[in-house]
């Protein structure tokens, strides 16, 4: 079924979940950070936050059991989760369907980069894990002051591709992604292949479609571009 979409210019790719198979390592990274920090959570709990900047979550968490948290604090359980997350993350998967996305990307004269609210040094393994042929352009947490769910990142990612945010398609799993790229004036398009929450989820915070995978996007893309 054809999909009323504007033909995009741009796709901003999130990576954890959306690109590579993270998001189970990354909430077991959270629970065990939250843990040595006093605050028992589980992944029904976390699950949900994932995507969102990694302060704001400790923070939240915090709030939910009644605490506030320094900035001290906060730090030093973002850099925990960071820690814990690599451990387990020693052979990210790669979630199927994206060397067909990106050629349906390059048919449509769309170019391309990766957004993710991740530190930069937990960022190489997932995009080597991609078997791309080059290195690809990625913006991360590092480069902007607040990162997903505020649009500073996608802004930054758009200036990057030298376009306007309306011609660029916005790709994740989380429904953060999603609510950043609607504060960023993008087309936001949930993926589920490798996300913790739900395709009602993910309309609900306003994707513009939800595709089971990234072959489905690549399809989605066919349509949308010979339209």
């Amino acid at each position: 079924m054809l999909h009323d979409l504007p033909r995009p210019d741009g796709l901003i790719f999130d990576l954890d979940g959306t690109l590579v198979d993270t998001v189970r390592a990354r909430i077991e990274g959270w629970i065990e950070a939250l843990g040595q920090a006093g605050f028992e959570t589980t992944a029904h709990e976390v699950g949900p936050m994932i995507g969102m900047d990694g302060k704001r979550l400790a923070r939240e968490i915090a709030e939910m059991a009644g605490r506030s948290l320094s900035d001290d604090e906060v730090e030093s359980i973002d850099h925990a989760a960071g820690a814990a997350f690599d451990r387990r993350n020693a052979r990210p998967r790669p979630l199927p369907g994206l060397a067909e996305t990106l050629a349906a990307a390059g048919r449509c004269g769309a170019k391309w980069l990766i957004a993710t609210s991740s530190r930069a040094q937990q960022v190489r393994g997932s995009v080597a894990a991609l078997g791309l042929e080059r290195e690809p352009m990625i913006v991360d947490g590092s480069h902007v002051e607040h990162a997903k769910p505020a649009p500073d990142l996608l802004l930054l990612a758009a200036q990057r591709l030298g376009m306007g945010p309306e011609k660029a398609w916005a790709v994740g799993d989380s429904t953060w992604d999603v609510r950043a790229a609607r504060a960023a004036g993008m087309t936001p398009i949930g993926v589920t292949a490798g996300s913790a929450v739900s395709e009602e989820d993910l309309r609900a915070a306003g994707a513009a479609v939800v595709v089971p995978t990234l072959a489905e996007l690549a399809s989605l893309l066919g349509e949308t571009c010979s339209g």
